[in-house]
C-alpha cells in the first residue's frame, strides 16, 4: 500500500459516500484510476465494508453501556449475545474478564432487564456511559499521515 492508496482510505473513512470521480480529483488520479485501486483494496480486505453511523437518541436508543463479562460457558454466552438485538460490540479480551460487551438500549430499566437475562451466562460489571467525548476514532488522522511512507 502506497500514500496514495492511504490517502484513499483518508477521503472514504471521512466520507464513504464520495463519488469516485470527486476522490479520484483529491488524490489526483482518474475516475477509473482511482476506482481500480479502491476495487483492489476491498478485493485484499483493506476496506471491510461501508456502514451509515446512525444516532441512537434520534432512533430511541438512550442508554448504552459497557459490560465486562466473566463466563466459563463461552459457546452458550456467545449464542445468547449473537441473539441479543441490545449488543451492539463484542471482543473477547484477556484479562479476569473473557469478553467486553458494548450495549445499546432504550433506557437505563432495559439495560437493567438486558443484565438479568445475562445473570445465567456468568458474572459481569456494568459500565453505563454518561458522555462520548470521542465516539469514534479514524484510523488516518491526516492528509500528512497519509503521505507518510513506512
Amino acid at each position: 500500500m502506497d500514500h496514495i492508496d492511504k490517502q484513499i482510505l483518508f477521503y472514504l473513512q471521512n466520507q464513504a459516500r464520495i463519488s469516485m470521480t470527486e476522490l479520484g480529483k483529491s488524490v489526483g488520479l482518474s475516475q477509473p484510476a482511482v476506482t481500480e485501486r479502491v476495487k483492489r483494496m476491498e478485493e485484499k480486505g483493506v476496506i471491510e465494508e461501508y456502514r451509515t453511523v446512525i444516532s441512537p437518541e434520534k432512533i430511541g436508543k438512550h442508554a448504552a453501556a459497557y459490560m465486562l463479562f466473566r463466563t466459563r460457558d463461552c459457546l452458550a454466552f456467545l449464542d445468547f449475545v449473537h441473539a441479543s438485538p441490545q449488543v451492539a460490540e463484542c471482543h473477547r479480551i484477556s484479562g479476569e474478564h473473557s469478553y467486553l460487551l458494548k450495549v445499546v438500549t432504550e433506557s437505563t430499566r432495559t439495560l437493567e432487564e438486558f443484565s438479568n437475562q445475562c445473570d445465567k451466562y456468568g458474572t459481569y460489571t456494568v459500565l453505563i456511559v454518561m458522555s462520548s467525548p470521542i465516539d469514534h476514532s479514524l484510523l488516518i488522522h491526516s492528509l500528512k499521515e497519509a503521505n507518510r511512507v513506512d
